[in-house]
């Protein structure tokens, strides 16, 4: 029965368009739509019914590392919500559930807001391009229309560590590896060791976490390859901030080097609600690698990026506040969306005053 009520629960979820499902004890099965929460005119879940549905999607290896490590990320693709990231954590000695629906397409540059300039970060033969933002700000999606850019325009090989996988390319032009973390391999470390002896031209972090990620994946950069990551910072600056600040002494000198000469680009994103409340609108903000900005990094001068990112507009890039207040101004946006989330809300007052 409780497998049935699963089945009912994704194939509403799916109905409402929402991004995803949480079953959490004691709550109707709520759905996330446009960014909110929408709990649904359903009875509570009980401790047995989540039980049930959890083990439901687990495999014997699955369940036995969800009881030893107490929490769990997986992909799967269910036969009525399609592919799924299914996320499984304990509340009260019982597992919760919280699944994101991964879609079945790629959308276009326009569909998703994306800018002109993202794709000749796409057509860079190598070097770095870091995805960055909240949880929930649409990383993921825009890493996978990159991916498929590169999939339908070049002959090479693109090799992907996801944690876990959430879209699956076909091979177009190129050959795509998708390596899943706890599946095809053991953690996102030894796999970029061992992924630059697979002949990759491009390779494919889900998210740089830590010293020997980042170490890796900027070498990878330095030595021929594209590296398409991702990361958890709200802007270019703290990113790079982020990455120099995981090393210390020489080594943080080192990486700073690296940075300044492997970067090709930063996108910063988040998904703001629509003026209509009927979707979310994307806002970004998009540093290009050109001799200023690398000589920034070079001399760990990181606070005048804001004023390069100002200035540099003839080489596409774009600050948060400037594309916030054109947002506002196209009516895609509330002001006070606009404002609220402006690193300088003066700027955004002073502007629509």
């Amino acid at each position: 029965m409780s497998t049935e009520s699963l089945n009912r629960f994704l194939s509403a979820a799916k109905d409402f368009d929402a991004s995803d499902l949480h079953l959490v004890v004691g709550v109707p099965p709520a759905f996330r739509v446009n960014g909110e929460i929408i709990i649904a005119d359903e009875d509570v879940i009980t401790e047995v019914q989540l039980t049930t549905m959890a083990n439901s999607l687990l495999n014997d290896q699955q369940q036995r590392k969800f009881e030893q490590d107490w929490e769990l990320c997986i992909s799967l693709l269910h036969s009525v919500a399609g592919r799924v990231r299914a996320t499984f954590y304990r509340r009260n000695g019982h597992p919760e559930l919280s699944l994101r629906f991964c879609g079945e397409r790629i959308a276009t540059r326009a569909e998703l807001g994306l800018p002109d300039r993202i794709d000749e970060l796409a057509h860079k033969p190598n070097g770095l391009v870091l995805i960055t933002g909240p949880t929930g700000a649409g990383k993921t999606t825009t890493l996978n229309y990159l991916v498929d850019v590169i999939n339908s325009e070049r002959r090479c090989k693109i090799v992907t560590i996801e944690d876990p996988i959430e879209f699956v390319h076909q091979n177009k032009r190129a050959i795509v590896v998708q390596q899943e973390v706890l599946t095809d391999v053991r953690s996102f470390n030894r796999a970029l060791v061992h992924v630059l002896r697979q002949d990759p031209d491009v390779i494919v972090v889900g998210e740089m976490r830590d010293f020997e990620a980042i170490s890796t994946a900027l070498t990878a950069a330095e030595t021929g390859h594209l590296v398409l990551a991702t990361m958890h910072s709200p802007n270019v600056s703290h990113a790079l901030e982020r990455i120099i600040g995981v090393f210390e002494g020489s080594a943080q000198r080192q990486i700073i080097l690296q940075l300044s000469n492997a970067l090709q680009g930063i996108i910063a994103q988040d998904l703001l609600p629509a003026t209509d409340r009927s979707r979310r609108v994307l806002a970004y903000e998009l540093l290009t690698a050109n001799g200023a900005v690398r000589n920034i990094i070079r001399e760990n001068q990181l606070h005048h990026l804001e004023n390069t990112l100002q200035t540099g507009r003839k080489d596409g890039m774009v600050l948060m506040d400037n594309c916030l207040y054109d947002l506002y101004c196209k009516c895609l946006i509330s002001y006070d969306t606009a404002v609220s989330r402006a690193r300088h809300p003066d700027r955004i007052i002073r502007q629509g005053a």
